[in-house]
């Protein structure tokens, strides 16, 4: 009740009583719900369930978790049940984590197919909860049938821009829409907002194959989407499921969840990384609506588009077929074996196959010049000896003959090549190593990489550092994070310089992080990816943790850090995000100054050709 009437729980209750008779009609009262005289029973240990999931995360017993749990929730409202939902699971969630745990900032994500509108009437006058919901809408065609599912629904009263609606406007969207809507929409917003708890309508129709959806993000995508969430509110997620009705997509994308909650390292996101033209309208739509209640939006420019790429074909549709509201249980369930349900399962079988790969022994490992500075290192960390010098030197021979005379260069290559090995032959995911030559020992890592075959390498250079090595081929992108001012002439498709000077306390590196570093760095999906951080950093502390947790997403957490010995003081920050085994702290969230969204954007008009997941808006 802290969620439904007293009125309607009597109606539930009764119902364990009923005919079969008395059940239909009970039934009809609402829209798309089938009664049964188990269904309190069932629907009062969802909410239980729920609950009891919420109630390990926050006192710590556990740092996430998945609540399996049916009937769904996210329709339900006050007075009704509705879309197969009887009680709010998720909306009850938010309320009693509210009041047993006084949270003031909770953030519920609903990736489910339909849009949660139940969970909007209830939360839309209240500014502790931010509600993000992207569901099937067709301009108003698909069920719920409400024009309040669309963007410019942002909340009531006190509540406004609480409520983002994400609405798709036409079937297959799939991974790079998806990802577009969170680099652009959600994920600025929420870490502005700072969550205390992060609850997720966990619902699988959106994804491939569902009969309800009609949509084709594949299973990998939502661990993606979690990775993502999991960095804020300290780790504290509770994902909830909602639909789901093709049974192999939703085991599937279930299981990659579960991995990303286990913070195991992830497989790589398949599908061309661009945004369909209707996905970048909707994407533009919500910022345009949102721009008066969020500072990261402040100095956008964004306006609606009325006229939309697909409301004249929507429309004549419309004309000749209304869409029906929730599909009867017999079709949601997928019963009916039909070509395209076992052509979608012979997909996701090889799929799956596919991208799946065995976990390497040890998550990371490093290698420091002092022996002294290992202390800095969590305990699970795994410290490696340095490659026997002879080896070193056959090997550094091969790229440049001159290094090997050098004894201190020899040692940082040492150290160097000795991680690298290690993350190349998949013996530990990702690696830390000092440098008292960080430029030479990335040199050599990048000479090395393409050597053993790689064909993709991100490097990401934290600092003033320059690099003399080809980039014309594809096989590296360069990013540059650095104070020095840059011309328009010094970005290209492969090197891209970014101008960026950060506070000393607050962290802005979000808008430069989530507005090009990382929408880039997924459309390359590289083999491996190298940061390097030197003198002279533009990023702080807070603004490299962030870096570091997000791109773990990629290359399947292959990730080698080269830090300078200049700046050894990182090297707990560092690792710390590498293991994973805590969230680390990002520091406080400060809008950018518009002197840098101006940068951001150039950059983004300047390479969204070349990098489509830069695109945030039609005319950007």
């Amino acid at each position: 009740m802290l969620v439904h009437s007293s009125e309607y729980l009597e109606v539930v209750q009764s119902t364990q009583a009923m005919t079969e008779e008395e059940l239909q009609r009970v039934s009809e009262n609402y829209d798309a719900v089938y009664f049964h005289p188990s269904t309190y029973h069932c629907a009062k240990l969802a909410v239980g369930a729920t609950l009891q999931l919420v109630d390990s995360v926050m006192s710590g017993k556990v740092c996430n978790g998945i609540a399996l749990v049916r009937p769904p929730g996210h329709h339900s409202q006050r007075n009704a049940a509705n879309g197969f939902c009887v009680f709010n699971n998720v909306a009850i969630a938010a309320q009693y984590a509210k009041k047993r745990y006084g949270l003031q900032r909770i953030l519920i994500v609903d990736w489910d197919v339909h849009h949660g509108q139940g969970i909007q009437y209830i939360f839309e006058e209240d500014p502790s909860v931010l509600y993000f919901s992207w569901h099937r809408y067709e301009h108003q065609q698909f069920w719920p049938l409400l024009r309040e599912s669309d963007y410019d629904a942002v909340g009531q009263g006190k509540g406004k821009g609480f409520n983002i609606n994400v609405p798709w406007n036409k079937v297959g969207m799939g991974n790079s829409d998806y990802l577009a809507a969170f680099f652009h929409v959600l994920l600025p917003v929420a870490f502005e907002f700072v969550p205390e708890l992060i609850l997720v309508s966990s619902g699988y129709d959106s994804g491939i194959g569902d009969p309800e959806g009609h949509m084709d993000a594949t299973p990998e995508c939502f661990a993606h989407l979690t990775h993502f969430l999991m960095q804020l509110a300290d780790g504290r997620l509770c994902a909830v499921l909602e639909g789901g009705y093709h049974l192999k997509s939703l085991s599937e994308s279930v299981c990659m969840t579960v991995k990303a909650l286990l913070r195991d390292p992830l497989p790589q996101i398949s599908g061309e990384m661009a945004p369909c033209l209707s996905a970048v309208e909707s994407i533009q739509n919500v910022r345009a609506a949102h721009i008066p209640y969020w500072k990261c939006l402040m100095y956008e420019e964004e306006t609606p588009i009325e006229d939309v790429s697909t409301k004249s074909q929507q429309m004549m549709e419309a004309q000749l077929v209304q869409t029906s509201a929730h599909s009867t249980v017999e079709q949601a369930a997928g019963t009916t074996n039909t070509d395209e349900a076992i052509k979608t399962d012979k997909f996701l079988e090889s799929h799956m196959k596919r991208i799946l790969f065995p976990m390497p022994p040890v998550k990371t490992a490093a290698a420091v010049i002092s022996k002294a500075d290992a202390h800095l290192l969590p305990v699970s960390v795994q410290v490696e000896n340095e490659m026997n010098e002879q080896e070193l030197k056959a090997l550094v021979s091969r790229f440049d003959a001159e290094l090997v005379g050098e004894e201190k260069v020899i040692v940082s290559l040492q150290k160097m090549v000795a991680v690298l090995d290690k993350i190349l032959m998949k013996a530990v995911c990702n690696g830390i190593v000092e440098s008292s030559v960080a430029s030479v020992s990335t040199t050599v890592a990048l000479k090395h990489c393409f050597d053993s075959g790689l064909q993709r390498v991100l490097c990401i250079i934290v600092g003033d550092m320059d690099l003399e090595i080809d980039l014309d081929d594809g096989k590296l992108l360069l990013m540059n994070i650095c104070q020095k001012q840059q011309t328009e002439e010094t970005n290209s498709k492969y090197r891209i310089s970014l101008n960026w000077k950060e506070g000393a306390e607050r962290n802005t590196s979000f808008y430069a992080v989530l507005g090009i570093i990382l929408p880039v760095a997924y459309s390359y999906q590289p083999d491996l990816i190298i940061i390097v951080i030197g003198p002279n950093r533009s990023l702080g502390e807070n603004g490299i943790s962030l870096l570091i947790s997000l791109l773990k997403g990629l290359a399947e957490s292959r990730i080698l850090v080269v830090v300078q010995d200049t700046e050894i003081k990182l090297l707990q920050t560092v690792a710390t995000a590498l293991t994973g085994v805590s969230t680390p702290d990002f520091g406080v969230y400060a809008p950018a100054s518009q002197e840098s969204v101006l940068e951001i954007k150039q950059l983004r008009r300047q390479l969204k050709k070349e990098w489509k997941m830069l695109q945030c808006s039609v005319r950007d």
